[in-house]
């Protein structure tokens, strides 16, 4: 079962202190708990719903662990990409070459390949960064959850009109990963934030 840090659990430095002591607990090869890691390197992974926090979370990790950092908004390929860019960070972004083909929203297409270095820490953050697929290439798997109407301001407040008109849509595609993939039962640690 996986453990809630002690403490408030929407304070992210307590979250980041936790998630950075078991990094350095794994070792310094970024082993993750099945014995493996993307080639050696420490990878944190961060999923969540949307409007839980993952964002602010995984720029307070890339800092703490001085760890390049992947959104997953920036690869979703539209509005029904969930599924692909949960294949792309097994495929793309843990795999070889790292890195991954971005997602031009303004033009609704394809944008240039973005190269990370393989050796460097990384963060990965977004609905869908923790598949069974990429659960044993990870340090360190971290589930944030939140209410629904808290979810939803955050989300809103922050994306505006054009992810509210997508809500559903996208709604849809989280229950679908979450019932195939069971992220919280992947996660080490499940933050209510």
């Amino acid at each position: 079962m996986p453990e809630e840090p002690a403490g408030s659990t929407s304070d992210v430095g307590g979250v980041v202190d936790e998630v950075v002591a078991r990094v350095h607990a794994a070792g310094a090869g970024g082993v993750g708990r099945d014995g493996a890691g993307a080639r050696g390197r420490v990878v944190v992974l961060v999923d969540g719903r949307s409007g839980t926090g993952k964002t602010t979370l995984g720029n307070a990790l890339a800092a703490a662990l001085g760890a390049q950092v992947v959104h997953l908004d920036d690869l979703y390929p539209g509005w029904d990409g969930l599924r692909a860019a949960a294949e792309a960070v097994v495929t793309d972004v843990l795999g070889s070459p790292s890195g991954y083909r971005g997602w031009d929203w303004q033009a609704d297409r394809p944008s240039g390949w973005r190269a990370l270095d393989p050796d460097a820490a990384l963060v990965v953050e977004g609905c869908g960064a923790l598949s069974r697929a990429a659960a044993p290439l990870a340090t360190v798997r971290v589930w944030l959850e939140a209410d629904d109407a808290v979810r939803w301001d955050r989300a809103i407040g922050r994306d505006g009109a054009a992810f509210a008109r997508e809500w559903e849509r996208w709604a849809a595609q989280e229950e679908a990963f979450i019932a195939a993939e069971q992220p919280v039962a992947l996660a080490d640690l499940v933050v209510r934030t």
